[in-house]
């Protein structure tokens, strides 16, 4: 009788949302309308979870899009699969005076597989196809799900995106006491106006008229600075298999034993061949080599997501007939491998994403969408990529680095942080000798050996054409006009972990000539251009997410005839930002020898100190684009 009443209460309160409210758009307050795109008039949901295997979820969302950039957020679709139905879906649009223009209900919304190239899913996606005739005007969203997953609750975000403001934005929860409903509060704060009631199995949260942001470079990840909700249950239920989430231990646990079990079985041709291929080798981590490299030459990565395939892997053994696998798959089959060898590894869920994104260590739920292994080395572990045919040994690269996961052992699961590349370890030297002539046309070579993160952003380049690289470097020394690109050498060393890029260069017209004279930059390879912008009022905290060392050492040749008649003086700065340092050291009447060493510190810092951050850049800036001048004696 309790949920009988509240879901007619729902229903009630929504009725009267549709009849009783102005959607006008000159009902909107000016203040939401400032640096706004779109604002969100009511955004409620409406969830009751009836059992450990029944979540219905009613959704209203009513936004005003007042021009073609707000157009992406229109949020007006729902997915489903076998587990899901969508039991009504339908949508009003209204002018901008708030009368209605069109209604478009179930049959008229598109309804899409969520396959692409080679993800396969069982997973549909209705959605709301409108062009709209004029701007503004508002969409009336409604719909109702329900599903047998209960492992999932969505966040609540009353923030939807930047330049979107928020009129109104409610989160109704009702469930059963015995499933152990929890929440987390994230970034709340008086500056936002939301209130919240938590009794009697109900719990309910209201925002009201939250002001459009607007983004800033440097900006940490929009959840990291919105007030949001992270729900979830102790019991819950997962496509047929029920699940608890009590604490990391029992949840890894539950993990292995109703995920993983049964998945890890080869044939005994593989384990033969597999002990063949590491022979009489003792060492953990040299084994490990082994298989990893038969892995990335015997597979290849397909995502698989139908049903549970989205959070149990394929078999092992399929995996070592097809070829090919998931993250999961792929992980689970390298693990199964290792341990036919003695090698022990653990399967580990995390977030895999270029931003950093940790698993929430105080709030124990289903977080992650990727799979990794864990391969125990002393009081460290060494991280297996296991999708990457290319990646080296160990290596993580930026999509997985410095962030919490969820390691599963023997004995449970286990909250554990991956690696941090450190600013030392993210390193790009660069060693080259350009020589300038007289009508200030360049010749020069360079070596640039990158390490770490900038690894990562470069080794890629090996299987690009020679028209691909050639477009790439071209963009890359952008500052360098009528460049050619007369050679391109790359090296991938897997076994250091460095990537090379031998380059001979080739430019007309490099330095500008004045009567008797030439003048051109000096830092040829690698300068910084880019000056962070500058706001009247910074509103963030800024973040650099992630450290580098770059060193630069070139050898100017000047042309003969000529003389140094000014150059740049020595330069230094240091401080939390990082530590920058030019030298320029005249070696002979001919040569100069350009030296520049640039460290970024990784660290998230006050707004008020953003002026700082942008003058420790212009003084960067500058100093990258000083320029020599040369006369003719």
């Amino acid at each position: 009788m309790r949920f009988f009443y509240l879901s007619c209460l729902l229903f009630v309160s929504t009725t009267l949302f549709s009849q009783g409210l102005d959607f006008s758009v000159s009902a909107i307050p000016l203040e939401l309308k400032e640096n706004a795109n779109a604002v969100v008039r009511l955004n409620q949901k409406d969830l009751q979870i009836l059992s450990r295997k029944l979540m219905i979820t009613k959704t209203k969302n009513v936004i005003t899009i007042l021009n073609e950039k707000g157009l992406k957020n229109i949020d007006a679709s729902e997915y489903f699969d076998k587990s899901s139905k969508v039991k009504s879906i339908e949508a009003i649009i209204l002018d901008a005076s708030g009368k209605e223009f069109k209604r478009i209900k179930r049959k008229d919304f598109k309804e899409v597989s969520v396959s692409e190239g080679s993800i396969i899913t069982d997973n549909k996606l209705l959605y709301l196809d409108y062009t709209p005739v004029f701007y503004p005007f508002t969409v009336i969203f409604e719909s109702e799900v329900e599903t047998s997953n209960t492992a999932f609750i969505p966040v609540w975000t009353p923030f939807q995106d930047y330049y979107v403001s928020t009129e109104k934005s409610v989160i109704n929860v009702n469930c059963l006491k015995e499933l152990g409903f929890k929440y987390k509060e994230q970034h709340f704060s008086p500056d936002h106006s939301i209130e919240k009631t938590d009794a009697n199995g109900n719990l309910s949260f209201v925002a009201t008229n939250l002001k459009a942001q607007k983004y800033e470079e440097y900006t940490p990840t929009f959840l990291d600075l919105c007030p949001h909700v992270m729900m979830g249950l102790d019991l819950f239920h997962l496509e047929g298999v029920d699940g608890t989430a009590i604490n990391w231990k029992e949840m890894g646990m539950w993990f292995s034993n109703s995920i993983l079990s049964g998945t890890s079985e080869v044939p005994e041709a593989t384990k033969a061949k597999i002990k063949q291929l590491v022979g009489e080798e003792k060492d953990a981590v040299r084994k490990a080599k082994i298989v990893y490299d038969y892995v990335q030459q015997k597979t290849r990565y397909v995502s698989i997501q139908e049903g549970i395939g989205g959070w149990r892997p394929m078999l092992a053994k399929d995996v070592d007939r097809l070829g090919y696998g998931d993250c999961k798959a792929l992980t689970n089959y390298t693990k199964s491998l290792l341990e036919a060898v003695g090698v022990e590894a653990y399967y580990t869920r995390l977030y895999g994403s270029s931003t950093i994104k940790s698993v929430v260590q105080d709030f124990v739920s289903m977080q992650s969408n990727h799979v990794i292994l864990a391969i125990p080395d002393g009081s460290n572990y060494i991280w297996l990529e296991c999708t990457s045919q290319s990646l080296p040994f160990g290596f993580q690269g930026d999509f997985t680095d410095n962030r919490y996961a969820l390691v599963l052992k023997p004995e449970g699961g286990e909250i554990i942080k991956t690696h941090e590349y450190l600013a030392d370890e993210s390193s790009q030297i660069s060693k080259g000798n350009i020589h300038i002539d007289e009508n200030g046309n360049l010749k020069g070579n360079v070596l640039i050996k990158s390490k770490g993160t900038q690894y990562d952003n470069k080794f890629h380049n090996q299987s690009k054409s020679s028209e691909e690289l050639d477009k790439f470097y071209k963009d890359y020394f952008n500052h360098i006009n009528n460049l050619k690109l007369k050679k391109i050498n790359l090296s991938n060393n897997k076994e250091t972990v460095e990537f090379s890029e031998d380059l001979i260069i080739e430019a007309t017209e490099y330095a500008s000539r004045l009567t008797g004279k030439l003048m051109f930059s000096l830092n040829v390879f690698n300068p910084l251009s880019n000056v962070p912008q500058r706001y009247r009022t910074r509103n963030n905290p800024f973040e650099i997410s992630r450290g580098f060392w770059d060193y630069d050492e070139i050898i100017i040749n000047i042309p003969t005839g000529y003389s140094i008649e000014s150059k740049p003086e020595n330069f230094e700065a240091e401080g939390v930002f990082g530590h920058y340092k030019t030298e320029y050291v005249i070696l002979n009447e001919n040569q100069l020898l350009y030296k520049r060493t640039n460290v970024a510190t990784p660290g998230r810092h006050d707004k008020k100190e953003y002026d700082n951050f942008r003058k420790f850049r212009e003084q960067i800036a500058k100093n990258d684009n000083a320029k020599i001048v040369l006369t003719k004696k």
